[in-house]
């Protein structure tokens, strides 16, 4: 099989026009998926602590317990609806497999189960903000 190296080339392109992270073509039998790491620089460092609280910035350092990650990209929300009680709480037990929070893409809403039975120690995320693929959303222990 013989890659168009444009293709690809294009996409890579299209990856720092629009500030994605990452791009998928298909194309009958091809499919071509590109993506990048983005490791930001000391000065947007700075910039993204300035934004948020104490508690937030503590968490880089040591993580004990295992981590439940997003599994898309998408916007995080803690309940079914605005006021609804919250899927997680801090302190809250938890089964494996039971729904912590909700990630809703293009208008579909996908429920993240928990990857453990444990107590919730730790929710990384807040409600309504934007996660990543592989994200920690939260800890259990």
């Amino acid at each position: 099989m013989k890659i168009d190296k444009n293709i690809i080339k294009e996409l890579t392109d299209y990856l720092n026009e629009f500030n994605l992270t990452e791009i998928e073509y298909t194309d009958k039998d091809t499919k071509i998926k590109v993506s990048k790491w983005v490791v930001p620089n000391s000065s947007e460092t700075v910039n993204v602590a300035a934004s948020t609280s104490t508690s937030t910035e503590a968490k880089p350092k040591a993580i004990s317990g295992t981590e439940v990650k997003s599994p898309i990209v998408g916007t995080a929300y803690l309940a079914v609806e605005p006021g609804a009680k919250k899927f997680a709480e801090v302190g809250k037990k938890i089964k494996k497999g039971e729904t912590v929070m909700i990630v809703e893409a293009m208008k579909t809403m996908n429920h993240v189960p928990s990857t453990a039975d444990g107590v919730i120690k730790e929710i990384c995320v807040e409600d309504g903000q934007p996660v990543e693929y592989g994200q920690t959303i939260i800890i259990v222990e």
